[in-house]
């Protein structure tokens, strides 16, 4: 299976510096569209899974923080 990386971005609540921010129910899946394999899952102000280094988490979670009151609901 392949992502439609296009898709995702149309779909997405908010996209920063190539992140995809989706919000789904409590949880915003995150996905790097510059580099499809790093993903991430936010719930409650946390990252719970990812396959991101610490870096690129951090990067992730400041973008979130700084710009969440954007997402659509």
């Amino acid at each position: 299976m392949q992502l439609d990386v296009k898709e995702i971005a149309d779909k997405a609540d908010m996209i920063i510096n190539g992140y995809a921010f989706t919000k789904e129910g409590e949880y915003v899946r995150v996905l790097n569209i510059n580099c499809i394999n790093h993903a991430a899952a936010i719930y409650g102000g946390k990252i719970v899974d990812t396959n991101m280094d610490d870096i690129e988490n951090q990067i992730v979670m400041d973008y979130y923080e700084q710009n969440k009151q954007f997402m659509e609901d």
